[in-house]
């Protein structure tokens, strides 16, 4: 099943300010709110699909990505940019609950006795591609050392705060006594301390430890592009929530093949000979050879267009093509008999230049590659 546009889910259109976009998400996120709709699933999706939407849309970096990939931009790797499948009411009250303010009774939480959920750090790596796994999508089993929570750690309330995660603070102006809330700096904001906690943990109850992790990249994805693996980042102390792991696509050159977009260029040399007879030839495509026929008298420069040969689109619009640059060889030394022969062809007219308007230019050849 489709999932249904981030902009209709919040009711704007894609020119919204940051400004709209939060507006819009506070009014949705008010409307659907579990506190207001008890015991009503459809109003906690519709919940859920409004923070997924405000995730993306109020992240410049990742509007961009949307606005120009849409969905499939973030649904690789199970739950790239947060889909809601994989968001907890805990996580939502955790990440967005600086949005609401007092309109749900002084804290927008969700969490038993008022404790906030901090989040653990995200953890970020490179991931090499060859061309070939790019275009046809891959399963990566990478080895990332993040940090866990310790066996046997115990936390307990935080004294400073009382589990809330903020305290208090008044100050005294010209314009009388003025009320802030501040993170607790005991707790780091999670509302819990340290109670006990084995030799090998940090201060945090944390310890090191090795996990393989599976990433599935989808087809089609650029060079430079971030995708997320929910939750496989660091763990949060207490009661936190794990930070997430991004992933940096690294594209690698091809030996034969160059990309653009979703295209992919090959450069083919031919001998001046197999120009003028013509000549079949096996073409290093991505996903194996292909054979092509070039007919006789075929000029350097011509360019082959190969549909569908190219790169997977990522929003599964089918395949860009592969385009042949065909490149004449003019030998660099020649026999006594080679060069008789071609002194003869200076005056031969069949070996003088007549190009017809059927040849197009350099420029027209750009051109048509581009459109």
């Amino acid at each position: 099943m489709s999932k249904k546009d981030f902009y209709e889910i919040l009711g704007i259109s894609k020119g919204a300010t940051a400004e709209e976009i939060k507006k819009a998400y506070r009014k949705k996120a008010i409307e659907f709110h579990p506190d207001k709709n008890p015991g009503n699933p459809t109003a906690e999706e519709n919940f859920k699909l409004a923070a997924e939407a405000y995730e993306v849309l109020s992240d410049p970096n990742k509007k961009a990505k949307y606005d120009q990939y849409g969905h499939q931009a973030f649904d690789g790797a199970g739950g790239f940019g947060g889909g809601h499948g994989h968001m907890n009411m805990d996580d939502i009250f955790s990440q967005f609950g600086d949005i609401f303010g007092s309109a749900f009774g002084g804290g927008f939480g969700g969490n038993s006795g008022g404790q906030r959920r901090v989040k653990g750090s995200n953890l970020r790596i490179k991931v090499k591609l060859t061309l070939e796994e790019i275009a046809n999508g891959v399963e990566k089993k990478v080895k990332v050392k993040r940090k866990i929570q310790a066996p046997g750690v115990r936390y307990k309330t935080c004294s400073t705060c009382n589990g809330q995660g903020q305290v208090l603070r008044v100050t005294n102006t010209i314009l009388g006594r003025m009320q802030s809330a501040t993170t607790c700096n005991v707790c780091g904001g999670s509302g819990q301390t340290i109670d006990s906690k084995p030799n090998n943990a940090d201060a945090y109850g944390m310890i090191l430890e090795d996990e393989t992790v599976s990433i599935k990249i989808p087809a089609g994805v650029v060079d430079g592009m971030q995708l997320k693996v929910s939750s496989k980042g660091n763990d949060a102390p207490g009661n936190g929530i794990p930070g997430d792991l991004i992933v940096a696509i690294e594209e690698q050159e091809h030996e034969f093949l160059k990309r653009e977009g979703e295209n992919l260029h090959y450069d083919l040399y031919i001998s001046f000979a197999e120009a003028v007879l013509g000549v079949s030839k096996d073409i290093d495509a991505i996903n194996g050879k292909v054979r092509i026929k070039l007919e006789e008298g075929i000029q350097s420069g011509k360019i082959l267009r190969l549909k569908g040969k190219g790169i997977p689109s990522l929003n599964s619009y089918g395949n860009g093509d592969l385009l042949v640059h065909v490149n004449v060889w003019t030998p660099k030394s020649l026999s006594k008999e080679q060069r008789q022969f071609f002194e003869k062809s200076l005056t031969d007219d069949n070996f003088i230049p007549h190009p017809e308007k059927s040849d197009k230019s350099f420029f027209e050849k750009v051109k048509d590659m581009f459109s």
